[in-house]
């Protein structure tokens, strides 16, 4: 029988047989702000600088793994490469096992029970330091104490990274490379919300996860339709989901998107062209999502909460099949809410099934399916009166509650494959579609009250300060297509991982409505004293506009590891775009762009990079729909210089990183002092400032995420108004106020006494920031506090959490954003929610 015994000091020995094997290798709330999150950052610090948990004995030295999931063989090669220990166990013992990925900072000990873990393998110490593995027969009590027993050991605090999903920090992402990347050797700004943060945040909308986030706030859309960020001072309502552009333009609304199926939240801050093609330059938020597991988990949690909210959420996944060919996940919600809002609810059924097939080692499948059924509100916000938000009740609704719906439906289809050729070279092809139907009735209103709160009911022609209707019925669609090939190689001393990529997005919208008519009863409608209708509008709908835009881009990426722990990525991407209006017959607008992107890395240290990077952006287009007289215009860009650092405190269970960014865009459309009916592309915004962002394990059981932007920039260089004059130029961008920022933390308990038990809490603020970019009106600073309490035992063998979550504990009114405009959304008051949740 053929023994392997792998030592790395000495070359691969074959005793035996020959066999094949393969190795791998405000000013004072401002400053109040700032001071805050500089402290805690400096307590960081400190405590890295103190003495660590040194040694407990001799055989609790860390060391640093990164091990994806292959096969065993490969697996423990690497790992005696890492630790220098030898292995030996028979050849046949690891055949056709595939072992866990390993990431993070574990002793020798613990690396192994984490490769060998489920794998019914087994080791143990010989006398000669050498570990030998060998079959688990604990049922065969003769051979127990030859086949299993273990050298007993001290278990320190280790990361916990993403293979255990407890952990807050993650190590490798892959939303700014499309390749699994650790985020210590990628030379941009890349943060991650993990699945432990939503569970104990009891994240429900993507707004929630993102306050975690450096450098990104929630906004406030027209009708709260929208998911809207802020991010890097510019504003964005797109959302990726596993990289596809899932677009809320042409009045298709993406509100109350689900996270019942997301894993994670990776962002990347900064322009994302090169591997996205058009986008918004502060960054890309992908949601990352659940995948099928061969290792059978099951969930149910209900939650309650404040103004009637309920919500029952279900996770099921395991293998269909025996040999773990074929994997399923099924994930699903039901919410059912009122507001604190007058008129406003939720009701949204969700359903997510997916499956996997693993063809054959090299080749894999999935499919996923989500549908969402939504018959939401919509909330128009509240007015502004002088230069705050309105001294209104946090219930007023300004729109009637006979004309305020969003219902409809979103089906979302996508497939993928992928097969490896060999160890370095892989080739994978995705195909995504999405479905979206729904009326929308919506009272809007535009302008300032008079002095005693009266906004006029609007004629068709609006002047300011008016009330009015905008209904109609939207469909849209979206497909996207994409090609990969990723190839490691050598070059001399330099080690790629190749990129090149093709990829294709079309959508297509139709739209029939009625705009901006006016009220049919009542001269005016008063914010102090409300009334509304009491009956239904009779409103005739005409048809719209049906529109179409698709790009298709070629892109070309190589990720190169240098001597002495440099690392670049180095990239290109060429973007053709065309844009329709097929009511019309006719090609509005054809815009062409290469956009370059490159960085450099260095790693001194096993626990700190160093980095910076330049990228350009292909942005919106501004001539997608072009009026009588209006001229083809070049689209939007920017550009963006970043430099950086990025630390791992204790052991690495403790990730920290810091960013400086200076980031510009131009062609901005602003009126033509001519004639304002068209536009033309003169302005330009820049924003530049510093980030903070901490996430990870202090100590066991005490685990962080804090974020801190300053943004000392964020102006407008360029603009112009109707009249040739400099317009808003000089003026602070809206929605950018200079510092925010928030501190999360929990601690679990870990003495036998009170095990379960995990309480926790933070901090969310923001400094004062302008309404508009006229800045002719302010949103007021504010600091909300929230806490956590939860519990978790075992009943009949599945375990049981019970957990409570107050947010806003202190009451305050504060303001989540503006539409650019005269609308101000306002956020909840003191808010509990409760859950159970049975996992099995």
């Amino acid at each position: 029988m053929m023994h392997i015994v792998i030592n790395s000091c000495r070359p691969l020995v074959l005793r035996g047989r020959e066999s094949h094997f393969e190795e791998v290798s405000a000013i004072q709330a401002d400053r109040k702000i700032k001071t805050y999150f500089f402290s805690a950052f400096f307590i960081l610090m400190l405590c890295h600088a103190l003495p660590g948990r040194a040694d407990v004995d001799g055989n609790s030295k860390v060391f640093k793994f990164n091990i994806p999931g292959q096969n065993m063989a490969a697996s423990l090669v690497a790992f005696s490469e890492t630790t220098g220990n030898q292995l030996s166990y028979p050849a046949a013992l690891v055949k056709d096992i595939k072992s866990k990925p390993l990431s993070g900072s574990y002793t020798a000990d613990q690396a192994l029970q984490k490769l060998l873990g489920g794998s019914g393998i087994t080791y143990r110490h010989t006398d000669n330091d050498a570990i030998a593995l060998a079959a688990d027969s604990s049922a065969q009590s003769s051979q127990s104490a030859q086949a299993t027993t273990l050298k007993a050991m001290t278990v320190v605090g280790t990361a916990k990274t993403d293979d255990d999903p407890t952990a807050y920090k993650v190590t490798n992402a892959s939303t700014a490379t499309k390749t699994d990347t650790p985020i210590m050797e990628t030379p941009y700004s890349v943060a991650v919300v993990s699945q432990q943060v939503f569970q104990d945040q009891q994240v429900i909308r993507v707004e929630d996860a993102l306050k975690n986030v450096a450098g990104v706030q929630p906004g406030f859309s027209s009708g709260g339709l929208n998911e809207t960020f802020m991010t890097r001072g510019f504003q964005t309502t797109n959302l990726y989901r596993d990289g596809f552009l899932l677009p809320a333009g042409f009045g298709a609304s993406d509100a109350g998107r689900q996270t019942a199926n997301v894993e994670r939240i990776e962002v990347l801050k900064g322009p994302g062209s090169i591997l996205y093609g058009r986008s918004d330059p502060g960054g890309v938020i992908n949601l990352v999502t659940k995948r099928p597991q061969a290792t059978p988990y099951h969930s149910i949690q209900q939650q309650f909460g404040s103004y009637d909210r309920y919500r029952t959420t279900a996770d099921s996944t395991g293998a269909i099949t025996p040999d773990d060919k074929l994997l399923y996940r099924v994930n699903l919600s039901y919410e059912n809410a009122n507001s604190f809002r007058d008129f406003v609810k939720t009701d949204s059924v969700f359903f997510a099934p997916s499956l996997t097939w693993n063809i054959s080692d090299r080749t894999q499948a999935n499919m996923n399916i989500e549908y969402n059924h939504f018959d939401n509100t919509i909330d128009s916000g509240i007015p502004v009166v002088g230069n705050r938000p309105a001294p209104v009740s946090r219930n007023l609704q300004v729109a009637d509650p006979f004309n305020n719906k969003n219902v409809g439906d979103r089906t979302y289809v996508g497939f993928d494959w992928s097969h490896k050729f060999n160890d370095e070279w892989k080739f994978s092809h995705r195909f995504g579609a999405e479905f979206f139907d729904a009326a929308q009735d919506f009272t809007f209103f535009s302008g300032k009250p008079d002095a005693a709160g009266n906004l006029a009911n609007a004629p068709s022609a609006l002047p300011m300060g008016k009330r009015g209707f905008n209904n109609g019925n939207s469909q849209q669609q979206e497909y996207y297509t994409t090609l990969n090939l990723t190839g490691k190689f050598d070059t001399a001393m330099l080690k790629h991982t190749m990129l090149w990529g093709f990829d294709y997005f079309a959508i297509d919208n139709q739209f029939a409505g009625a705009c901006c008519q006016a009220f049919p009863a009542g001269a005016t409608f008063n914010i102090y004293n409300p009334t509304y209708l009491t009956a239904a509008p009779n409103i005739n709908f005409t048809p719209g506009s049906n529109r179409n835009m698709d790009w298709y881009g070629l892109y070309f990426q190589d990720q190169i590891k240098f001597p002495f722990d440099v690392y670049g990525n180095f990239g290109l991407r060429y973007d053709n775009a065309v844009g329709r209006d097929l009511t019309a017959g006719m090609v509005t607008t054809r815009d062409a762009r290469v956009s370059p992107r490159g960085g450099l890395l260095w790693k001194p240290q096993e626990w700190l990079s160093v980095y910076g990077n330049y990228s350009e952006n292909f942005g919106p287009s501004n001539s997608l729909f072009n009026g009588p007289g209006q001229q083809a215009l070049p689209p939007q860009t920017s550009e963006e210089w970043e430099l950086g650092a990025k630390t791992e405190f204790f052991n690495g269970r403790l990730s920290a990183s810091f960013a400086y960014f200076d980031l510009t865009k131009q062609n901005l459309p602003v009126p033509d002092p001519i004639n304002p009916n068209i536009t033309r592309t003169v302005g330009e915004q820049e924003s530049r400032g510093y980030e903070f962002q901490a996430t990870g394990e202090i100590l066991p059981g005490w685990k962080v995420i804090g974020a801190y932007t300053n943004l000392a920039y964020a102006k407008i260089n360029k603009d112009v108004d109707f009249n040739g004059g400099p317009g808003d130029t000089g003026n602070r961008m809206f929605a950018t106020p200079r510092n925010f920022g928030s501190l999360w933390n929990t601690y679990e308990f870990q003495n036998a006494g009170l095990r379960g038990l995990k309480l926790g809490g933070g901090v969310v603020a923001s400094g004062q920031s302008q309404g508009t970019n006229q800045n002719d009106y302010q949103l007021p600073g504010y600091t909300t506090v929230n806490l956590l309490a939860s519990y978790g035992l075992k009943v009949a063998g599945k375990k049981v959490t019970f957990q409570l979550n107050a947010d806003n504990l202190l009451d305050k009114t504060y303001y989540q954003g503006t539409n650019s405009s005269t609308r101000v959304g306002i956020n909840p008051p003191r808010t509990f929610l409760g859950s159970v949740k049975l996992e099995f």
